[in-house]
């Protein structure tokens, strides 16, 4: 890897008339992020231009939306996606709670300090003023990034904490959210787990079920999403991409997200959950679903 080569071969590529997509493309799919930030410096440094300004002027929608995305650093990208979903009128909450429900303590705290110098603002207030009642303190809990991320399971406990989620909402008229968000935002995976298994005893179905039909709106998609991450990360990252796409029109926001963010983590597992959920591989979904020069990228994060 030469970051000097590539810068050239990026500049050649956009420089004169029209733009050579395939080679962005090419050039940038084979590099992984850090390799990217390389590239980034070096560009400036040997052609004296901002890599990511040229970038912008020479691309558009949904293709620049991409390349942007995979050459900015992981916690700034999600950064910039958490302000993105607070942003003007509206709030994309499903973005709020794919990001921080499955990202771990160590990444909601790299995510706090770079928004706050970033924007000079605390994700936790922007969190407050832009969301209301349960669905904010639940955002605001797991913007705390302070679970217990141990593997030890207090099995005395965790049958405590289950017969808790049972009194809390099957068992009584109304629902105690806050006893759902304290155990599901706080407790360590491994205990989780064992909590579902022994409230599935319990309660006669499964803590999804009940989350389900005790709750509604964004508070039920927040607290659904921290149990699917819980269970099983790749398999929720599979879901958000499927939903993304199917039906009329596309979500492209998550697709986008989703694809950029977990293509070096665990596109593999997504990819391979993705199959076992749905019969489709994800290539053949998102080239059936995108085009042009968007699927083309899109495929390659995608791989296989």
């Amino acid at each position: 890897f030469s970051a000097e080569q590539e810068a050239q071969a990026l500049r050649k590529a956009m420089k004169g008339f029209g733009t050579d997509e395939d080679a962005i493309i090419d050039i940038l799919t084979k590099l992984n992020v850090s390799q990217r930030q390389q590239v980034l410096i070096t560009y400036k440094s040997t052609i004296g231009r901002d890599l990511i300004d040229d970038l912008k002027s020479e691309l558009s929608g949904n293709f620049e939306r991409v390349i942007i995305g995979m050459m900015t650093p992981t916690t700034l990208y999600d950064v910039h996606e958490l302000k993105r979903a607070m942003k003007g009128a509206g709030t994309d909450e499903g973005c709020l709670i794919e990001i921080l429900a499955s990202r771990t303590n160590e990444e909601i705290r790299r995510i706090n300090e770079t928004y706050r110098l970033q924007y000079g603002s605390s994700l936790e207030e922007d969190i407050v003023s832009d969301t209301s009642s349960m669905f904010r303190r639940v955002l605001v809990s797991l913007a705390t990034g302070n679970r217990d991320e141990g593997m030890y399971v207090d099995d005395a406990l965790a049958q405590q904490d289950a017969q808790c989620l049972y009194e809390a909402g099957e068992k009584k008229w109304g629902t105690d959210e806050v006893q759902f968000m304290s155990i599901l935002c706080t407790r360590n995976r491994c205990h989780l787990l064992r909590v579902f298994d022994v409230y599935r005893g319990i309660a006669n179905k499964d803590i999804t079920d009940s989350i389900k039909s005790e709750m509604s709106g964004d508070l039920e998609d927040a607290l659904l999403a921290v149990v699917k991450c819980m269970r099983n990360k790749p398999a929720y990252f599979a879901e958000r991409l499927y939903k993304s796409m199917k039906g009329l029109g596309t979500d492209d926001n998550t697709l986008i997200r989703v694809m950029v963010s977990r293509s070096e983590i665990d596109m593999l597992d997504i990819r391979r959950e993705f199959l076992t959920m749905y019969g489709k591989s994800l290539y053949s979904f998102i080239k059936g679903d995108c085009s042009g020069d968007y699927r083309k990228v899109l495929l390659r994060l995608c791989g296989g």
